[in-house]
């Protein structure tokens, strides 16, 4: 490595970069769209077209390009040759310069969210590139998204799901096409549907090992839509919130009967649907609507690194429902529980509220909502119709009146 590419004493060194002729072909063609002295600007020193300006003898017009490279020392009159072999020895930083104005391009989400998988806005080239060479490895809910760059400076991504991280490539289904992310969202793991793509039921057994920067952008995109693009407007301080109110007002149809449920009682039957649907457990989102512009809920939002920016069908949906069950009239029950099943009972809504039913072993009949126990139950306690035996002491007479 040659001095002009040492690095500081704190920082790693960086690994040997050949400089590709596309990206020498691209800084040339954005010289070449500067006016002479207009310098383009890379880490640690820049390059700009001199076009003999800084030459003593100056009654050759006919002369060729050349050009200036400031790097603490300023060096003229360089040819095409010398200034190739001079960006040669800073290779790292103009394939980096190159990977992003060139490849990736656009000011937008996909580069803002490439440039924190490697956290550029960060970390120095050299700190990175010695990063990468290991290989940068990010969560994005439920994926593990692996960084690393070539020889050449190219930046290349494996996307899989977390459980399969350290699983060697040949013992999963590997893609190339990201839009084949689209059928790996459809089922969870037991083959059943996901109408919400961000909940945390994504199944494994995929990679996509070696993607380049468009492409595991718009794999993950696939896979989570909207939501690189709802991270990025956060960034800006450009996330348009939509709050409960505001969208329940939008109800139409059968939808509609959502927006009687404001009945002077608060927003507690919102905070409830809330902490059913929006929870860590069920949504890989951070829920940044509330009630209205001046009413939080008293339900925490979540942890997610995206953010959800307004109730989503699912939640919609769900509340319809609850709006319908919750016109009922209450009415009261006694019934004859011994302690142990009343909390047998609530062991039960437990496991099922959390999705633990599958991890209570059948011979661990010490679980309340283990099957065996839960079977003896119903046995004991429900009647003939499938009924649990209570007796009505509530106005139900009035009521079927």
């Amino acid at each position: 490595m040659s001095d002009a590419t040492a690095v500081a004493a704190d920082e790693p060194e960086v690994p040997d970069i050949d400089l590709p002729s596309d990206a020498f072909d691209a800084v040339l063609d954005a010289l070449a769209d500067r006016e002479p002295g207009d310098s383009l600007h890379f880490e640690g020193f820049s390059v700009a077209r001199g076009a003999g300006s800084d030459r003593d003898d100056e009654s050759d017009e006919d002369a060729p390009d050349e050009y200036v490279l400031a790097n603490g020392d300023r060096q003229t009159g360089l040819s095409e040759r010398d200034l190739h072999e001079a960006l040669d020895d800073r290779a790292a930083a103009v394939t980096d310069w190159y990977a992003f104005e060139r490849v990736v391009g656009e000011f937008g989400p996909r580069r803002a969210f490439l440039r924190w998988l490697e956290d550029a806005d960060g970390a120095t080239v050299a700190t990175r590139y010695a990063a990468l060479d290991e290989g940068i490895e990010r969560a994005w809910g439920e994926l593990k998204i692996t960084a690393t760059v070539t020889d050449r400076g190219e930046r290349r991504y494996d996307v899989r799901h977390a459980d399969d991280a350290g699983v060697q490539i040949d013992e999963l289904d590997a893609y190339d096409d990201p839009l084949d992310a689209r059928e790996l969202v459809t089922l969870d793991e037991k083959g059943r549907y996901r109408p919400l793509k961000t909940a945390p039921s994504l199944a494994g057994g995929w990679v996509f090992p070696d993607l380049g920067p468009r492409d595991a952008y718009e794999a993950v995109e696939t896979i989570y839509p909207a939501t690189v693009a709802n991270w990025h407007r956060e960034r800006e301080g450009e996330l348009d919130v939509t709050h409960w109110r505001e969208t329940m007002a939008r109800q139409s149809g059968i939808y509609g009967v959502v927006k009687t449920w404001d009945r002077g009682e608060g927003h507690e039957h919102v905070d409830w649907v809330e902490e059913a649907c929006c929870d860590d457990s069920q949504c890989l989102k951070r829920r940044e609507w509330q009630y209205d512009d001046e009413t939080e809920l008293d339900v925490d939002g979540g942890d997610g690194v995206f953010p959800c920016r307004e109730p989503c069908s699912v939640v919609v949906s769900a509340a319809r429902k609850w709006t319908r069950l919750e016109s009922e009239q209450p009415r009261t029950y006694e019934f004859e529980l011994t302690p142990s099943e009343k909390e047998q009972v609530e062991e039960i809504i437990d496991a099922v509220a959390d999705g633990r039913i599958d991890e209570i072993r059948e011979a661990d009949t010490k679980e309340g909502a283990n099957r065996y126990r839960t079977r003896f139950l119903r046995a004991k306690r429900f009647d003939d119709e499938g009924n649990l035996g209570g007796v009505p002491t509530g106005p139900d007479e009035e009521d079927e009146e």
